[in-house]
């Protein structure tokens, strides 16, 4: 079997974001004031062999016009996708037909971690993501993250 026929297995919901995702990040405090604004191109994919199960890669662009680009890969352990980067370690696993959770440590943000709740339905042309974030125990601020298919 395949890194593709893993997933469907494992984590059939996640193959629903293959393709490119073209949408805003917004940062919010625990009032609702906007902390910072983002656009973000993304690209998940789905390699059927080799290390990564996973490759995502973001195009990330501010306003005031700083740019990154960021890619990183996950691989399958069991029914969960595990990612350890230079900026974040932690695991993803499906909850529901179209859900799917993520549980990330950020290694860039010292005591920082989220988790993030992603919805996305079969042949949907958008998706939204919902990132909790976590400084020690406490909540900090959320991500609100509204994208659009732009390339399957």
């Amino acid at each position: 079997m395949g890194h593709r026929a893993d997933l469907q297995a494992a984590m059939p919901a996640m193959l629903l974001h293959e393709g490119y995702w073209d949408g805003w990040y917004r940062d919010i405090d625990l009032d609702g004031q906007l902390l910072d604004e983002r656009r973000v191109k993304t690209r998940c994919e789905f390699p059927e062999e080799g290390e990564w199960y996973y490759v995502q890669h973001n195009w990330i662009n501010w306003a005031d016009g700083r740019e990154m680009h960021v890619e990183f890969g996950g691989k399958l352990v069991g029914d969960r996708l595990i990612w350890d980067t230079d900026r974040f370690s932690g695991y993803g696993w499906q909850t529901h037909e179209h859900t799917i959770m993520l549980r990330l440590d950020r290694l860039d943000v010292p005591g920082a971690c989220y988790v993030e709740m992603i919805g996305l339905f079969p042949e949907a042309q958008t998706r939204a993501r919902t990132w909790q974030w976590f400084k020690g125990k406490e909540p900090w601020k959320r991500t609100l993250c509204d994208e659009k298919r732009i390339e399957g």
